[in-house]
């Protein structure tokens, strides 16, 4: 390392803080603004800094935010000030910083493979040169390196990820543009610090679900943040009214007889209106705890309300597809809107309460006169169900979130589509806008929140990969090429020294689920949702056969060493023997209760390995067709399985989130490595038998000692990880993303 990591390597703690902690601040102050460039430009000090355990990634952000201080700039000359370009350097870099912070919180080991996977299609000298150092850092372990700038780049409109959360996000809010506030199925709420993204602190009470919260947004300087009530609402049909200061419930409102999915606070904080499964609206004194009337008329549950800025009408929605306004004085029905084809999840109101936006599960939006109680305009582009609605508050514009995993920006006056912004991993559940418009806080299925910045347009570059899923990966017998199955029906070869695509196999009628590579590295078998098997020739493209003969999707091919036999599986719960010189069948296996998703054969090419949706794994004897044994031992399904270079032994993985290790002689498991926390989608052993590899949809890639049992290194990709291959020599790891992204990763020991 370079000068500043000797010095940072002495032991006086006072010199190290002292350095660390105020060193950038006081090279500004004393207008030394090219030493604090060359500085926050050099990765040692970001390595140090964020290892320090006194500082880390947070303080280091902060550093670069330094320039942008008012107070210092302010204090300097002119000719002090750092050019426009230096400062976008910083920026670029403050941004891939906020970007990885989620994860290089979680395990810092990952800070050079998210440096790397973020910043190296950027030429700037000073970025080259912190990537190299990073590169050139030395690792106590093993770690992952991507070859391309496959994840998420610096510039476009994703900010932050924040995490803390165990299971989906439900609802949340900002109050100030500071603070926010969110619900999850893990029955808790939390509050964040939105400049920094972390967790300040947590409420529990519920029993349930937190399916709703509402909360007065004062946009006064004068009001602190944290001193306004939340109410929220959960499935165990109570609504909570909580202080935000001390932290704590106030008291438990019921009356309800089934879950509360909304509420809505009156704007002078007063009262609030709740919406219930039980199809009721209830009317509560929020001073008082005490029900004030119950709204009936709806002939389903209702889903969502929300209440007019004069806090005199109330519309709700409900999955009687159809919306009501309500007189809140009165306690009487206005009129009823209709006109969507499904329930109605959400509903939003301009400023003015002339105006209603209503998001449904027919996919659509439509923006409603409440004065007049008709249809404007309906908004489509959404291909699943709308799961909520915001209205800028100039009313010109809004956003929508869907199970499609999508957030768009529409114009209400056109009614057309602005933009639309991806990232999350699984349905987009709740989107709040911070109050000067700048920014939104999404909150997914996925467990994340993310934080967006609406200035910037689109994402400066579109991922490397497919169009939808990539659902298998194969490495080619050379190592330097690899292939890949997606979702948008398609298989693309790879360039593995350089990430590039070479060319795009198409022919299949449906997502390819499996592909491998013979051994001879000239042909591509690959299976598929339209229920075939299809043998390609690597280098022309060209489909060489078709192999017909499964009635439901093939869900895994694995090729025999010698090259003139393939095993597949399939969603018709067998498995299929074929000759790839006849093109004809040989055996089918019968045995396995549910869909077969994993296959392997031992290295002599007598045996294979199945998983299944069974749970169970079978051992077969190819040459006769029987089954050997069942291995059972997983608690849900079983989705990918690998054997040991020896053939004593093999790896499954599975939705139960596990990794098990097998003994193939006695047919007992070894052990059981956990880690993961969601489906293990792919698992695969190193060339020398000693490690494994496996990928999760908890996002991340593990490896693993098959001797301690113990995981010893992790990447972390922007949305689920779907599969992976490692290379003969195993160096390389191609990995595939839910996103369509293909991940090139060098093993560095």
């Amino acid at each position: 390392m370079g000068e500043l990591a000797t010095k940072l390597s002495l032991k006086s703690a006072e010199f190290q803080n002292l350095f660390l902690g105020q060193f950038c601040e006081q090279q500004l102050k004393a207008g030394n603004s090219e030493k604090y460039y060359q500085t926050l430009t050099e990765f040692d000090f970001i390595y140090f800094k964020i290892n320090h355990s006194k500082f880390g990634v947070e303080s280091l952000i902060r550093d670069y935010y330094l320039i942008q201080d008012s107070a210092i700039l302010n204090s300097l000359e002119k000719d002090e000030v750092l050019e426009l370009e230096k400062i976008n350097t910083l920026k670029l870099i403050r941004r891939t910083l906020e970007l990885s912070a989620h994860v290089v919180d979680a395990d810092k080991n990952q800070l050079v493979g998210q440096l790397w996977g973020r910043l190296q299609s950027n030429q700037q000298p000073e970025i080259n040169k912190i990537l190299a150092d990073a590169a050139q850092s030395k690792s106590e372990i093993p770690r992952f390196r991507p070859i391309t700038a496959s994840l998420t780049t610096p510039g476009g409109n994703l900010l932050r990820t924040l995490t803390g959360h165990s299971s989906r996000l439900e609802a949340v809010l900002i109050t100030e543009g500071k603070i926010a506030v969110s619900a999850s199925a893990d029955k808790t709420i939390k509050v964040w610090n939105l400049r920094t993204g972390k967790e300040m602190f947590t409420l529990t009470g519920h029993q349930d679900t937190v399916r709703a919260i509402a909360m007065t947004t004062s946009l006064s300087e004068t009001i602190a943040p944290l001193s306004q009530k939340v109410v929220s609402g959960s499935d165990d049909n109570t609504l909570k009214v909580w202080d935000l200061q001390k932290r704590k419930e106030i008291f438990t409102l019921t009356g309800h007889q089934d879950s509360v999915r909304a509420v809505a606070m009156t704007t002078d904080s007063q009262k609030a209106v709740s919406a219930s499964l039980d199809k009721t609206l209830k009317l509560w004194d929020l001073q008082t705890g005490k029900e004030i009337s119950t709204l009936t008329g709806h002939e389903g549950a209702i889903r969502t309300v929300a209440i007019t800025p004069d806090g005199k009408k109330i519309l709700s929605g409900s999955e009687d597809n159809t919306l009501k306004l309500w007189d809140l004085q009165t306690e009487t029905e206005i009129f009823t809107l209709t006109g969507h084809e499904g329930a109605i999840r959400t509903v939003a109101i301009t400023l003015d309460g002339k105006t209603a936006l209503s998001g449904s599960e027919d996919s659509t939006l439509k923006l409603w006169d409440l004065e007049t109680g008709t249809e404007i305009s309906t908004l489509t582009g959404h291909h699943r169900a709308i799961r909520i609605v915001v209205i800028t508050s100039d009313g010109k514009k809004a956003l929508s979130g869907s199970r499609d995993k999508t957030i768009k920006m529409w114009d209400l006056e056109t009614g057309t589509e602005i933009f639309t912004l991806t990232g999350h991993n699984g349905p987009v559940r709740t989107v709040a806008i911070t109050p000067d418009g700048k920014k939104i806080l999404s909150g997914s299925a996925d467990t994340t929140l993310k934080l967006w910045d609406l200035d910037i347009g689109t994402a400066v570059s579109s991922p490397t990969g497919h169009n939808d899923w990539v659902r298998a990966v194969a490495i080619a017998p050379n190592s330097k090429q690899a292939v890949s199955g997606s979702g948008d029906n398609t298989l693309k070869l790879w360039d593995l020294e350089t990430g590039t695509e070479i060319s795009t196999f198409t022919g299949h009628n449906s997502a390819v689920r499996a592909v491998t590579i013979t051994h001879d590295g000239k042909k591509i078998l690959s299976g598929s949702d339209d229920n075939t098997l299809k043998l390609w020739n690597l280098e022309t493209t060209e489909e060489i056969f078709t192999l017909t003969g499964h009635n439901h999707p093939v869900r895994a091919v694995a090729i025999t060493p010698d090259g003139k036999k393939a095993v597949s599986g399939s969603e018709d719960n067998t498995l299929k023997l074929w000759d790839l010189e006849t093109r004809k069948e040989i055996f089918t296996f019968i045995g396995h209760k549910h869909w077969v998703g994993a296959v392997a054969i031992t290295p002599d090419g007598k045996k294979a390995l199945s998983g299944s949706r069974d749970k169970t794994i079978k051992l077969w004897d190819l040459e006769t067709g029987k089954e050997i044994s069942t291995l059972i031992g997983h608690k849900d399904w079983v989705g990918t399985i690998a054997i040991t270079p020896d053939g004593k032994k093999a790896v499954s993985g599975s939705s139960d989130k596990t990794i098990k290790l097998w003994n193939l002689e006695t047919g007992k498991e070894i052990s059981t490595l956990t880690g993961h926390r969601f489906w293990v989608g792919t698992v695969k052993i190193t060339p020398d038998g000693k490690k494994a590899i496996s990928v999760s949809y908890d996002n991340t890639l593990k490896l693993w000692d098959l001797k301690t049992r113990k995981d010893i290194s992790t990447f972390t990709g922007d949305t689920s990880i779907v599969c992976c291959a490692v290379s003969p020599d195993g160096s390389t790891i191609v990995v595939g993303e839910q996103s369509g992204r293909v991940h090139f990763l060098r093993l560095e020991t």
